[in-house]
């Protein structure tokens, strides 16, 4: 099972926004340039997460994107769900009229429980768990930072 481009991508805009809407609305350009997503599949993927109810749009020259709920009430799981669909390994998982083999098939059960661990986590993680990891405990965007190189050691020079 693979988590499709759409939800990173949702996952890294939401968390933009998260990160960023202390200073007012987030514009899709501002989330386009520091994620490095085109502006045309990000407006998809805006279109569908404020369809889920996840961002609210903000119209007028200070416009742009906030959350629809604070980030503590926004889970991973809703926002793949909202791009993706069920989160499922196979089909007939949320539909067993897909198959006749459903009564008696025992690999059904052990997809069954492989969606529900995957569940089971992206329905635990919240934008606020997101934005710790990447803010760290001051709430402020981490910068990489290069790795100063040390010499080796050298002979001293006579």
């Amino acid at each position: 099972m693979r988590i499709s481009t759409k939800s990173r991508y949702g996952t890294r805009a939401a968390l933009d926004i998260a990160i960023h809407a202390h200073t007012g609305p987030v514009t899709l350009n501002d989330i386009s340039a520091r994620q490095g997503i085109s502006k045309k599949y990000l407006e998809q993927i805006i279109h569908r997460l404020l369809k889920a109810g996840l961002l609210l749009s903000v119209r007028g020259p200070r416009g742009g994107y906030l959350l629809g709920k604070t980030p503590d009430r926004i889970r991973l799981g809703e926002i793949i769900r909202a791009l993706d669909g069920p989160v499922t390994p196979v089909r007939c998982v949320d539909d067993p009229s897909l198959c006749d083999r459903t009564p008696h098939c025992v690999t059904r059960h052990v997809w069954s429980e492989i969606k529900q661990s995957v569940e089971s986590v992206i329905d635990r993680i919240t934008l606020a768990d997101l934005k710790r990891r990447q803010c760290g405990p001051d709430g402020l965007v981490a910068q990489s930072r290069k790795k100063r190189r040390t010499p080796v050691h050298s002979k001293p020079s006579r």
